[in-house]
């Protein structure tokens, strides 16, 4: 079979389980994304193994090209989250955030070191285990409270204002881990002055609010009335696909920080946000974010992770990842008016490692800080708390207001009257 006719084979068998996996999800109380994530899982080698099926002559590149798409698909999620974003209640929210990004760092860079020790792992070793629970990735927190409507609430708005600040220190602590493992004659010296490094964060955010506050929506209202077909939703892809390279490449922080800081500029625009966010909703949710959500279990094989490792490590550092958020960052909201409800609210909306875990873990192991047993621990740990933070969300919504009482301007999802994403 030719290669791009199992790459439409793969991406039709990858779209219609998350679909259907997510309908059933919905149907037994949970967030459709729960069941899309569990699909793969099943599909990975885990089970399945479905990228090494007869029928797929290279694997490998399929594997990449579906990793590639995955990228696309969370860069369009946090461009969509960034749309539904109310950045004046996350002003409001501000200290709660930064304090709730501090308690969700301290604490779980703590534990996984202590860990990483008791279990006779080197002190930088054990000190990059804890660096990688220090990750957070709201990518999988967004979807959630899209599709339960409470992304606009002020603990969805905490969530993901303390993720951008968790992603920054996040960064700046692997730089140090990174360079002093150098500086003791570990690995390569590729790393930057600490200086350096936080410079180009913040002459990033800087322009990337510069650009977003005025080129931006000068930009996307131009192209409104361009000859052709959907110039200003092709403006703004091309827009928010910059964004993240900029992010990434320029201010050393993830990509989907630029798209989600692009998302929430361009919300303060009300009749810009009203004219894509739609479009975009039916191109992400379609293809590319079940693409996303998918590919996080075929990058897992559970019984590898155990073999090399131990299951008492693994264990050990899965609940770690868990308690550690919900308890460092709850702790760290709670003296900002925000009830223990509340506060585990934000708590487990920050337990989510997603792909910022993996880039952790895998400049981890290309620096020779950590081994490939603990590396596929890391992995079975982003999975895990990527499955569980959906149905713990629920949970903890539960016993909340009903949306109907919810702020003035709390959104349906995405348009949907059902407030059910696509």
């Amino acid at each position: 079979m030719p290669s791009f006719l199992q790459v439409a084979l793969l991406i039709a068998i990858i779209i219609t389980a998350a679909k259907g996996a997510g309908a059933l999800s919905k149907r037994l109380g949970q967030p459709a994304v729960f069941g899309e994530l569990l699909a793969g899982v099943l599909l990975g080698p885990t089970l399945l193994n479905l990228l090494h099926w007869p029928v797929f002559s290279e694997p490998r590149y399929l594997e990449q090209l579906v990793g590639d798409l995955a990228e696309l698909g969370v860069i369009f999620l946090m461009f969509l989250a960034g749309l539904e974003t109310d950045l004046a209640a996350m002003r409001q929210v501000g200290m709660a955030a930064f304090f709730g990004a501090v308690g969700g760092v301290a604490l779980p860079l703590l534990a996984g070191t202590v860990i990483g020790l008791a279990f006779g792992f080197p002190a930088y070793e054990s000190l990059y285990i804890g660096t990688i629970l220090t990750a957070t990735s709201v990518s999988i927190s967004a979807q959630t409270l899209l599709e339960m409507g409470r992304l606009r609430s002020r603990e969805g708005t905490t969530i993901l204002g303390a993720a951008v600040i968790d992603d920054i220190m996040g960064i700046i602590i692997l730089s140090v881990v990174v360079a002093l493992h150098q500086a003791a004659g570990g690995g390569e010296a590729t790393g930057s002055p600490i200086w350096f490094i936080i410079a180009r964060m913040v002459l990033f955010f800087a322009g990337a609010v510069v650009l977003g506050r005025w080129l931006v929506p000068a930009v996307l209202r131009w192209t409104e009335n361009w000859p052709g077909t959907e110039p200003q939703l092709a403006a703004a892809i091309i827009l928010g696909l910059l964004f993240a390279v900029a992010a990434e490449e320029l201010g050393g922080v993830a990509a989907i920080t630029g798209s989600y800081t692009l998302g929430a500029l361009v919300s303060l625009h009300h009749e810009l946000k009203e004219a894509l966010e739609e479009k975009l909703a039916s191109l992400a949710y379609a293809f590319l974010v079940p693409i996303f959500f998918v590919s996080i279990g075929l990058e897992t094989d559970l019984a590898s992770a155990v073999a090399g490792s131990g299951v008492a490590f693994l264990v050990l550092i899965v609940a770690a990842a868990i308690l550690t958020k919900i308890v460092g960052s709850g702790l760290g909201v709670r003296p900002f008016g925000f009830p223990w409800p509340e506060a585990m609210r934000v708590g487990i909306g920050m337990v989510s490692r997603g792909e910022v875990a993996l880039i952790v873990a895998g400049i981890g192991l290309q620096s020779g800080v950590i081994s490939e047993a603990v590396f596929s621990v890391m992995v079975v740990m982003t999975l895990v708390t990527t499955l569980v933070t959906p149905p713990l969300l629920r949970w903890s919504f539960g016993s909340a207001t009903p949306p109907g009482r919810e702020p003035v301007g709390a959104p349906q999802v995405l348009g949907s009257p059902s407030g059910e994403t696509r």
